[in-house]
């Protein structure tokens, strides 16, 4: 996927998007899936790394992306939290970050609206639908290849596997529906691993970071049934 300096919990903001409509359907959760992408990329860039189930970070360690380094700072800055907690605990502020990163870059523009006719308000919609529908088809792709149409998990770009993992286990709906989970099971051990490959360890936390997601996202599931909220 040739998407240049694009962060991975940019694109997966980007995945998320109907380009028919122009715009993000956000959903209540793309907050906790971009607060995964962005855990993700860390690990795998070697910024922090699972000790005895703590997430830790290398202190002082910068990737030059504003959206990762914040992140980063607030890591450095809490107590220290497993996976699960990191994907909720001040996720909306990743989530607006990384939009205004889209619009700063030109993926995404600002639309002034008047809720309900009366209150001001803004709406985020595309500018390059095109890419977007490309960014999606790929991804598609990543996860639906076989051994027998491909060369396998393998040939996958670490990045893009770590993308189609957490998009799927993050039941972004432009690329998983229905029973996909389950269909697609195999394949997405497989894409954990390759996402994992370049560092030691990293395989397994990344699994641990999919298991931590899931729970996550349930809990905001089951406090939004209970009328507790769910908010991060």
């Amino acid at each position: 996927m040739p998407y240049g300096s694009l962060s991975l919990p940019a694109r997966l903001y980007l995945l998320a998007a109907n380009p028919a409509k122009g715009r993000v359907s956000a959903g209540m959760d793309l907050d906790v899936v971009v607060r995964a992408c962005a855990l993700a990329e860390l690990a795998q860039r070697g910024f922090i790394a699972e000790v005895n189930g703590i997430v830790t970070p290398v202190l002082g360690a910068r990737t030059g992306d504003p959206v990762l380094d914040e992140l980063m700072e607030l890591i450095e800055e809490s107590r220290p939290k497993g996976w699960r907690p990191w994907m909720t605990h001040r996720s909306r502020a990743t989530l607006a970050a990384v939009r205004e990163g889209l619009v700063a870059g030109g993926y995404l523009r600002v639309v002034r609206v008047r809720r309900l006719g009366v209150f001001p308000g803004r709406r985020h919609e595309l500018e390059r639908a095109g890419y977007v529908e490309l960014l999606q088809g790929e991804a598609l792709a990543v996860l639906r290849r076989s051994d027998e149409d491909s060369e396998g998990a393998d040939a996958v770009p670490v990045d893009d596997a770590a993308l189609v993992v957490i998009a799927s286990t993050g039941a972004v709906r432009t690329l998983v529906r229905g029973l996909d989970h389950w269909r697609y099971k195999e394949r997405l051990e497989e894409l954990t691993a390759r996402a994992g490959a370049e560092r030691a360890g990293l395989p397994e936390a990344l699994a641990h970071l999919r298991k931590a997601l899931k729970r996550a996202l349930a809990a905001r599931s089951a406090a939004r049934d209970s009328g507790g909220g769910g908010g991060g």
